[in-house]
């Protein structure tokens, strides 16, 4: 069995969180052992936002213990009052199934500090939860409005949009989308298959060669083009036939 490694872990927690990985399972792993084993004191007050990474895997594993131990430490360093503890309770509340509990910390975030990204988006995710989808569509919005290059934000608004055939507007989003992630090849796919529904074939044509162009073997794009032409065919022969 190879020595633990408190140093190399330590790293690893801290390339997670500056990729914004989740990778809850390792995180819980590796913060339950430096917990477990006092290499925490190692850390100073280097530790806290290790307490937070490691209270939020937690939670996503369901190790209410290990997220209970992290949430208390950082209760005890920031008090009740800190906007990071409240938002980690209403983390817990959720995991816990206690949704109205939960909804009730982050409005009262939100109530204090309405620009707070991180209480916002889990409210927007309780939304989800719970099926409020003109809810949720009003916090995206409002969200939006405020941090408007959050790509996946405009991606989750895309996709809600879609889910209610609503595909002018989530053209629109997708539009958006592409301004921030101009050379990715999966957003303008969606764009141009959007686009398709809507019968914009000529644009939608565009944005196929452009998939192609990122991506020279994308089937979906190849198969999109092949449609695209049929409908094209079959518009001309049905204004020939007037």
């Amino acid at each position: 069995m190879s020595k633990f490694d408190y140093k190399e872990a330590v790293e690893e927690l801290q390339h997670y969180r500056l990729t914004n990985e989740r990778s809850s399972e390792k995180v819980s792993l590796l913060g339950a052992k430096l917990i477990k084993d006092n290499y925490t004191t190692k850390l100073g007050d280097g530790i806290w936002p290790f307490y937070e990474q490691i209270a939020i895997a937690a939670l996503d594993v369901q190790d209410f213990a290990l997220a209970d131990f992290c949430i208390d430490k950082l209760k005890a360093r920031f008090t009740e009052k800190s906007l990071r503890f409240r938002r980690l309770l209403g983390m817990r509340f959720e995991a816990q199934g206690k949704l109205d509990e939960a909804q009730e910390v982050y409005d009262t975030i939100l109530q204090e500090d309405d620009t707070n990204m991180l209480a916002s988006k889990r409210q927007i995710a309780l939304l989800k939860t719970r099926n409020k989808t003109p809810e949720m569509i009003e916090a995206l919005t409002k969200y939006l409005d405020t941090y408007y290059d959050d790509h996946e934000a405009w991606l989750e608004l895309c996709d809600i949009y879609l889910s209610k055939y609503m595909y002018d507007q989530a053209a629109y989003c997708c539009e958006e989308i592409i301004l921030l992630q101009p050379l990715n090849h999966v957003f303008v796919l969606k764009y141009a298959e959007i686009l398709y529904t809507l019968n914009h074939l000529p644009l939608a044509l565009k944005h196929y060669c452009k998939v192609l162009e990122l991506c020279t073997d994308n089937v979906r794009a190849l198969y999109g083009l092949q449609l695209v032409k049929h409908g094209n065919m079959d518009r001309h022969a049905s204004r020939s036939c007037v």
